[in-house]
């Protein structure tokens, strides 16, 4: 399937003809971009482009094989964070959504045409960051890509009862199995030596999984397996091969990888120089060949001080190979240096740590040849963030822990912070922290995201003491970035925006709502929904949808209702997608079978807004009361409408009872599930 700058004749004349003309202002240092995609097999969710090369840096993007029918912007799936220019080379690709289908898939490469770093080439619908060419046409290489699952397990040590799978990716739930080398000798599931708990679609690292056999020293076959029955427990061998087999690949073989272990050797221990906020240490990896712990110690231990030096302890882990074992310290380090990671035993297995307690004499360290089991490793004392890969509705970003040896912030800039807009590229900041570890620290931004970017996460001062995030107000002198070794501190993941809608209060004649802004992947529609959606009212809460929105960002988008609103009230502004192609909205009419609301982790994409309905004929005097009301008059309504919104328990009770709209008593909670329900159609047209 690889072809390089000549294409098919449907496909040259096609792109030539609709993505440069969306896309006119990229320009051409483009003589040498190349791009090579290999026909492979995925979970679903990320694709390998084997190497790309960007004469001026950018991205490299995924389109879909609707690509060659002119779907121009429709048929981005996923884009790469943005690469320096040269040659990279196997370049892992999040996908917007997950794909369920086995196809064509055509890599890209698109520059950076406006020179900050983020891929704005749907959003801007166009007219950025457009593809490279040569001679005249796109340079692109295309790639069957079979969705199944795959699956990589490193050589290792072992106890002999447990191993751990190093990634596994899923395009549905079920199960990772572990198979010694008989299967090579035709024993299906008689060389099953265990599995896995139940593992729901996606992708999962460092998966430990006990055995029910012992194994030696020998080649084990990690093998994903489907959950065929639906009762998330695995049934292969009881069912003699008849249900949860397992993911098959591209020549129908059975997605394998192997890994030769080590059983019965020596503890050991490993960990790398980093920064930290001081209130955590995280470890490598420890094997512990009898179950035990991993303590922190300080330099100090290699003075003598055994007790002293020690600054935190992990929980009881069992018996085998551990990776990234975070420890928390009970007191922080104040100042960067080295630790001494140690492997200790549980020597009266009672999985509690008491070598201080008992003066060494229990759950001491494990030794080889005569000496502890340590690693070191310089920790720099300043701060640390973790930001993984996560689907956001554009307005929040949830980052996964952030350590901090003082008080501060967390900023989320964008990607344009690497081409130097250090101000510019925040969008958003966390409220003020106390120093110490927190995690799922929930960030509001200022301007929504309208497209699926890498955002860098980083921790950020408080150096005016003064509790407020002034970085970008003081330009840069004030609430600075924690550093270390010279540079910032971040992390940066990909944020998988599929849709985003902003809505603000207005005032309306109960006619018509403006959506401020709507961005959307894949087309669709802004639908209205008034309050009664949180009653349940799915279906019966639509209260107008705007035309047809062609893919990318969408402003002061007018929705005429085809229900007036007669009373100041709160609406839904949700993202619909388009699922059928039809470019009709059919939400309602298929009962939610089409047209579903675009989801981004695991809610409908929308917002609220306050719509405050004028009333005909009424005019503002000066001091503000309504024309031919008097003070008295208005102070009485207003009465009334208090007392009306003060209910008893029980008559709240009877409220909810009754209902409101399509179903009685279908839950705030029930209804967003039937929305999933809903969305979950939406995912792909093709």
């Amino acid at each position: 399937m690889r072809t390089q700058g000549t294409r098919a004749l449907i496909l040259t004349a096609v792109l030539v003809g609709s993505l440069l003309t969306v896309a006119a202002p990229a320009a051409a240092s483009s003589h040498s971009a190349s791009v090579t995609m290999n026909d492979q097999t995925s979970g679903g969710y990320t694709v390998t482009v084997d190497s790309v090369t960007l004469p001026d840096g950018g991205f490299v993007t995924i389109h879909d094989a609707s690509v060659t029918e002119g779907d121009t912007l429709e048929s981005v799936v996923g884009s790469s964070a943005y690469l320096e220019a040269g040659t990279h080379e196997n370049v892992t690709v999040r996908l917007e959504e997950p794909r369920s289908e086995t196809g064509t898939l055509v890599a890209m490469p698109h520059m950076d045409s406006d020179g900050d770093h983020t891929y704005e080439f749907v959003s801007e619908r166009g007219s950025v960051d457009g593809p490279y060419t040569a001679d005249g046409d796109i340079v692109t290489d295309t790639a069957s890509v079979t969705v199944s699952a795959t699956v990589s397990m490193s050589d290792q040590p072992t106890d002999g009862m447990s191993v751990v799978v190093d990634r596994v990716e899923l395009s549905e739930g079920g199960f990772v199995a572990v198979h010694d080398d008989s299967l090579l000798d035709g024993e299906v599931t008689g060389s099953i030596v265990g599995n896995s708990t139940y593992l729901a679609a996606g992708v999962h690292e460092n998966v430990r999984i006990e055995l029910d056999e012992s194994v030696g020293n020998e080649t084990v076959i990690p093998m994903p397996h489907m959950d065929t029955n639906d009762d998330e427990m695995y049934t292969f061998p009881e069912s003699e091969g008849e249900e949860d087999g397992p993911f098959l690949n591209d020549e129908e073989a059975a997605v394998t990888d192997t890994a030769m272990l080590s059983a019965g050797g020596s503890a050991m221990i490993s960990a790398s120089n980093a920064t930290t906020g001081g209130h955590h240490v995280t470890v490598d990896s420890v094997y512990l060949p009898d179950g035990g712990f991993v303590t922190i110690h300080d330099a100090t231990v290699t003075e003598g001080e055994t007790f002293e030096s020690i600054r935190g302890t992990s929980m009881y882990l069992e018996a085998g190979l551990h990776r990234d074992v975070t420890v928390a310290l009970d007191a922080p380090l104040n100042e960067s240096g080295t630790v001494v990671p140690m492997a200790h035993m549980d020597t009266d297995g009672n999985e509690m740590y008491t070598f201080p307690e008992s003066g060494g004499s229990e759950d001491g360290p494990y030794t080889a040849d005569g000496d502890a089991v340590i690693d070191t490793a310089v920790q720099t004392v300043s701060a640390s963030v973790s930001y993984d890969v996560q689907a956001s509705n554009g307005h929040t970003i949830v980052i996964d822990s952030v350590d901090l040896s003082q008080g501060g912030f967390v900023a989320i800039h964008d990607a344009s912070v690497g081409a130097g807009e250090v101000l510019g590229s925040v969008v958003g900041h966390s409220a003020y922290l106390e120093a110490g570890h927190h995690e799922d620290v929930t960030v509001t931004l200022d301007e929504p995201l309208d497209e699926s970017q890498t955002v860098v996460a980083m921790p950020h001062m408080d150096t005016n003491s003064d509790e407020m995030y002034t970085f970008v107000e003081s330009e840069g002198s004030a609430d600075g970035p924690f550093t270390a070794n010279g540079a910032p501190v971040t992390d940066a993941a990909k944020t998988i925006v599929p849709a985003t809608v902003t809505a603000h209060d207005q005032m309306t004649d109960g006619e018509t709502v403006t959506v401020a802004s709507v961005t959307l992947t894949n087309g669709g529609f802004v639908t209205i929904h008034d309050d009664t959606l949180l009653d349940g009212a799915v279906l019966d809460s639509v209260r107008g949808t705007s035309e047809y929105l062609a893919p990318g960002t969408h402003e002061n988008v007018t929705v005429m209702l085809d229900s007036p609103l007669s009373e100041t009230t709160t609406v839904h502004a949700m993202a619909h997608a388009d699922t059928d192609g039809d470019e009709m909205y059919t939400f309602v009419e298929s009962s939610g079978e089409a047209d579903g609301p675009y989801v981004a982790a695991g809610s409908p994409v929308m917002n609220d807004a306050a719509v405050t309905v004028e009333s005909m004929g009424e005019t503002t005097t000066e001091d503000g009361s309504m024309d031919g009301m008097t003070t008295e008059e208005m102070m009485t309504t207003e009465e009334m409408a208090t007392e009306e919104t003060m209910t008893t328990e029980d008559d709240t009770t009877t409220t909810e009872a009754s209902g409101s709209g399509g179903t009685p008593g279908f839950g705030v909670g029930a209804a967003l599930v039937a929305l999933l329900a809903a969305g979950a159609l939406l995912a792909r047209r093709r």
